[in-house]
């Protein structure tokens, strides 16, 4: 710890600061999240992977890390914040941030002013930096990066529940566990399953959230194709959301201003109400590529306005940007009363 380096982004604003976590230099597309809280989920979002996350609240770690309320075994690349904690102070916490840090290999930088970070960010969008001990950086390196990212291939695992109601798949891209706890609440078993596995005698399927840019997954968006000429009820949440899309034939759009946050607002256009999700993705899906013979959009970004759930006609599928807790009500609605 208190090792100088650098923030450096591809725009050439440099930032210095001091090293905690691992120690090592990273590239990748620079985030920011505005949660007040959960600083343990941000670091285990599979969303995150392979990015650098700069946390817009300046202190963390103050709680600790316990080995219960991690969402996966994903991670981002780096961890910015204005400040953390050193001795955190819960009856929960096992081990502290930097040390966890350090065990999953995160490069950690504190000591920047984040505020100037987040707000350089939104005036330009989103762009590739690198953390390094040298003050100076090729930057048609930086911005050339591309992350590489391996969708999980790991053997099925079955999450069972007492007087379950539906049995469904989760086709995993990369998947959230709090859509497994979700489902289970609701009385249904899940089975995570590789994306590329035969979902013969579920009741429904799930496509998980993800990491990377939707439009890099030809292979997937086919076998999604045929998978929706089965008529098997099919919702689809965050990347999964957006594969869904473009196996209807409609478009991916990156945002300037990504939504990573557990505050924001969205609006259901049926009822006229507005809800707060948590969010955690820099694409959606374009709000005029969904055309009525392929389906309508139900909910909506109150602050950008853009598409935030799809329900499809004919082939019984809902997409949603943000993780929703009814999956029991949509696959009822979906598969009519199976």
């Amino acid at each position: 710890m208190n090792k100088k380096i650098w923030l450096i982004l591809e725009d050439g604003t440099a930032f210095e600061g001091l090293s905690f976590g691992s120690d090592k230099e990273v590239t990748g597309e620079v985030v920011f999240s505005t949660n007040m809280t959960g600083f343990q989920e941000s670091l285990t979002d599979p969303n995150y992977s392979g990015q650098i996350l700069v946390q817009t609240f300046p202190l963390a770690g103050n709680s600790g890390i316990n080995s219960q309320d991690s969402l996966s075994d994903y991670n981002p690349a780096g961890y910015i914040v204005r400040e953390f904690c050193e001795i955190p102070s819960n009856f929960r916490s096992e081990i502290t941030i930097n040390e966890f840090l350090k065990k999953r290999g995160i490069v950690g930088l504190y000591g920047i002013d984040t505020r100037r970070l987040t707000r350089h960010l939104r005036e330009k969008g989103t762009m590739n930096g690198i953390i390094s001990s040298k003050e100076n950086a090729d930057l048609n390196v930086v911005k050339s990066f591309k992350p590489v990212f391996t969708l999980p291939n790991n053997p099925p695992v079955e999450f069972e529940t007492e007087n379950a109601k539906y049995n469904l798949a989760l086709l995993d891209f990369g998947y959230n566990r709090k859509i497994v706890q979700y489902a289970n609440e609701q009385f249904c078993n899940i089975t995570v399953l590789p994306w590329n596995t035969d979902i013969s005698g579920f009741d429904g399927v799930i496509l998980s959230n993800g990491a990377g840019n939707p439009n890099d997954f030809p292979e997937q968006i086919e076998m999604l194709k045929n998978l929706l000429k089965t008529g098997i009820p099919i919702i689809g949440i965050g990347l999964g959301h957006q594969l869904l899309a473009l196996a209807y034939g409609a478009e991916i759009i990156k945002l300037k201003n990504a939504h990573r946050g557990s505050n924001i607002p969205v609006k259901n256009l049926k009822h006229n109400t507005v809800f707060i999700t948590s969010q955690n993705h820099g694409y959606a899906v374009k709000q005029t590529s969904i055309t009525p013979d392929m389906g309508e959009i139900i909910c909506e970004n109150v602050n950008d306005n853009t598409c935030e759930s799809v329900l499809y006609k004919n082939n019984k599928a809902v997409g949603f940007q943000f993780l929703t807790d009814n999956i029991v009500g949509w696959v009822d609605v979906l598969g009519n009363g199976i």
